[in-house]
């Protein structure tokens, strides 16, 4: 058993004083409050906050990163970015999509995620054709998580057409092509591999990239099992009106009505909603993924946050594009478009209960991740792995601030990662990456992109 000694720490949703945690195997074994500290307990640094899970990542556009922030003529939006980002899905290698993935995950580590929702789609070589073990890519993915630190939870996504009413895919689209039976087996095989902080849900890319009955046998296929399920929804008005089209009812309205929602489902973005659609996914009990930085850089809109709040709607963060690869920007940014649309501030605090917005959020996004990632805890908890923040209090967005500021002050006035050191299963994390990740990051990059 390992012992550490916290001056201050988040624990249960506020700060508590001289915090003693033990570590059995990697997890919280014990969370004490108000403990002096034991002699062999190692004193902390600084205040104690846990790390976050990213809930919705696509690794391999890591290397398509500031490659289509230009407009030459006519209109630029998500379709259009779509296919650009394409040219980059139907080259790129399971050596490529590891050396990606591994300089991405030390990122996302740097900025406060330890856990990663992988949302994964490129399974076959760029032709559709298959690789000898049809797990290339996701193994690629899991070695990298593995090399940079990060806990993994991969999604194998289930995509069989291109469109409502489309009778396949696209030929640009083949590499992605998968049915819930395949989808299914990968999951399995996955999650019988035994690696260190690794694990396997499910995804649907979408309901215009998986039909009614690929969602019906996928549901088949995952029983009563208590693993996590992601989708696409609602992200984009097209989306929406096709759904209306094809369907006569809204994606979250479809959603509700015949998938069966309950809390193992994860709706990712869900950026369209209207008031009745947001009250029956509360009731089904599933929660929804806001990827804000993402969703900023492809217009797509914003979340109604206010009234996913009050319907106690489990909600967190995700990564996605990977335009922003820390929680904090992530957060600030989620606040910062209400204040913008509604010209208010504070719009996440709920005075009676918890008057601080980055406080209600950073829970929140606590809570919704673990959900996200399949765990049934998370955060400075017993049972959860043993994994955390440790603040820098010399940092100048937290310097001689008070107690009760300093997850504010992180949130809201710090430059993204104001901690010293980042704990993974009860172990400190090497802060640098090794200089072979970002020669190995640069050499694919030059590959993929045909630079000197």
């Amino acid at each position: 058993m390992k012992r550490l000694h916290a001056p201050l720490a988040w624990v249960d949703g506020r700060w508590q004083r001289d915090v003693l945690l033990s570590i059995v195997n990697g997890r919280w074994a014990e969370v004490e409050p108000d403990r002096p500290q034991p002699p062999d307990a190692e004193r902390l640094a600084g205040p104690l906050i846990p790390s976050l899970v990213d809930a919705h990542s696509h690794a391999f556009q890591r290397a398509f990163v500031g490659l289509a922030e230009r407009r030459e003529a006519g209109q630029d939006d998500f379709w259009s970015w779509r296919d650009r980002m394409y040219a980059l899905a139907l080259r790129i290698s399971p050596a490529q999509l590891r050396a990606v993935a591994t300089q991405l995950y030390g990122e996302l580590l740097r900025g406060g995620y330890t856990q990663v929702c992988e949302f994964h789609y490129l399974h076959h070589p760029a032709r559709g054709e298959h690789f000898d073990d049809e797990l290339a890519m996701a193994w690629a993915l899991a070695e990298a998580a593995e090399d940079a630190g990060i806990g993994l939870t991969l999604l194998p996504v289930v995509y069989t057409r291109s469109g409502f009413g489309a009778a396949g895919l696209r030929p640009d689209q083949h590499r992605f092509a998968a049915d819930a039976d395949w989808a299914w087996n990968a999951c399995q095989r996955i999650n019988a591999a035994g690696l260190p902080r690794l694990n396997a849900g499910l995804a649907l890319h979408s309901l215009r990239g998986a039909s009614p009955e690929d969602i019906a046998r996928l549901r088949g296929l995952v029983g009563d099992t208590d693993l996590p399920i992601h989708i696409h929804v609602a992200e984009q008005t097209a989306e929406v009106d096709d759904c209306v089209a094809a369907t006569g009812r809204r994606p979250i309205r479809w959603l509700a009505d015949e998938a069966g929602l309950d809390p193992r489902w994860q709706l990712v973005h869900a950026t369209h909603a209207l008031p009745a659609e947001i009250a029956a996914v509360a009731a089904g009990g599933a929660g929804i993924v806001i990827c804000p930085g993402t969703e900023a850089n492809l217009g797509d809109g914003l979340a109604d946050l206010p009234r996913w709040l009050a319907g106690g709607v489990p909600l967190t963060l995700g990564s996605d594009s990977q335009v922003t690869r820390g929680w904090v920007e992530e957060l600030r940014w989620l606040e910062y478009g209400q204040r913008l649309v509604l010209r208010q501030r504070n719009v996440a605090a709920e005075p009676a209960v918890q008057p601080s917005s980055a406080a209600r959020l950073f829970d929140a996004a606590v809570t919704g991740g673990a959900r996200a990632a399949g765990f049934a805890h998370w955060g400075l908890t017993p049972g959860a792995r043993a994994d955390a923040l440790v603040l820098n209090r010399d940092a100048d967005a937290l310097r001689g601030l008070p107690d009760e500021a300093l997850l504010d002050a992180v949130v809201f006035g710090s430059n993204g990662s104001p901690w010293q050191s980042v704990w993974v299963a009860g172990r400190a994390h090497p802060w640098r990456a090794p200089t072979r990740v970002g020669e190995a990051f640069g050499a694919a990059m030059r590959e993929l992109w045909a630079t000197e």
